[in-house]
């Protein structure tokens, strides 16, 4: 049966751009990547209690999680919590496509067990729930969690894994400051209530809320993020700087009182981190008390910013 409840550090780590190629243009951020950059990235991370990694198959098609088993070599399995998901939009046609996916994830991260499995998408949640139950019960999957999944998908997962003496654990929506539909279809409520932690990714806007992004310097020209975010770059200029200046008088940046603000709204972001100097940031983000009144003032600025940063993978709430 499943292990203990699930513990986690206030924040986790990212590796959606580990798997990019490195080849400029092949690959969602645009990212290049050197093994040693990423293995003093991990090193870093875990001198600082930032142990546990989230990654995907759909990462670079498995690239990600090659490149995170390469990082965390050396360390003992008990020093890291592993994150994958299952995603049913990648399902093969065997008799158990979740047992199968998961497969293929532990020999590229070299593990036998996932410290948190999700199904990453919604699809059929009747059909793709079930199958984790044998893996809970087996230990290759100590807790389960459910992603970009709506308050009644969530429900019906957690009914289906209940009828077994299971639940969802885990719940990770895209969740930031200028997206809040999570929060607004109950399902933060629905979490602390039942005590299920709740996962914001794309906290950060895949870079459009760190500060460093304006109309005269834009994202990376030619990466996906850029054709999402540089047009709507002036929309966000008067929350990004309030956070540069509520961050200024903490020594530190717009980026970590974002990342502060999700800690702060009860949720454990997921920051991607592609650089050991990042790290810094999410220790010093780990460390800010907003005020309700910052918290407030933050909101209503990324309101009045009448932004839209559904993903187009995402269904509304």
């Amino acid at each position: 049966m499943t292990s203990k409840a699930l513990t986690v550090p206030a924040v986790a780590l990212g590796t959606w751009a580990w798997g990019d190629s490195g080849e400029a243009g092949d690959g969602y951020f645009g990212s290049r990547l050197s093994e040693s950059g990423l293995r003093e990235v991990v090193e870093k991370a875990q001198s600082n209690g930032l142990t546990l990694w989230d990654t995907a198959v759909a990462y670079g098609m498995g690239r990600s999680e090659t490149a995170l088993a390469r990082a965390l070599k050396g360390y003992h399995r008990s020093e890291y919590q592993l994150s994958t998901k299952f995603t049913p939009q990648l399902a093969g046609d065997g008799d158990d496509p979740v047992a199968d996916m998961l497969e293929q994830s532990l020999d590229r991260l070299r593990t036998d067990y996932v410290d948190l499995f999700w199904i990453h998408n919604t699809a059929d949640v009747a059909r793709w729930t079930p199958p984790l139950i044998p893996l809970l019960k087996s230990g290759t999957i100590k807790h389960v969690g459910v992603s970009n999944h709506s308050m009644e998908q969530i429900a019906l997962a957690d009914r289906i894994l209940g009828e077994a003496g299971l639940r969802v654990e885990a719940v990770q929506n895209h969740y930031s400051l200028l997206y809040r539909s999570s929060e607004r279809a109950g399902i933060l409520d629905h979490c602390r209530k039942h005590d299920v932690r709740f996962f914001s990714y794309m906290v950060l806007e895949q870079g459009a809320l760190t500060g460093r992004y304006s109309p005269a310097n834009p994202l990376p020209e030619g990466s996906g993020r850029a054709d999402v975010y540089n047009g709507i770059l002036p929309q966000l200029r008067a929350l990004t700087d309030r956070m540069g200046a509520i961050g200024k008088d903490r020594g530190a940046s717009a980026a970590e009182v974002a990342t502060a603000w999700a800690i702060a709204k009860g949720t454990t972001p997921i920051i991607g981190v592609t650089k050991a100097d990042y790290i810094g940031g999410v220790v010093r983000a780990r460390g800010i008390e907003l005020a309700d009144e910052e918290i407030a003032e933050l909101e209503a600025l990324a309101d009045a910013a009448d932004v839209d940063t559904r993903g187009w993978w995402e269904h509304e709430m």
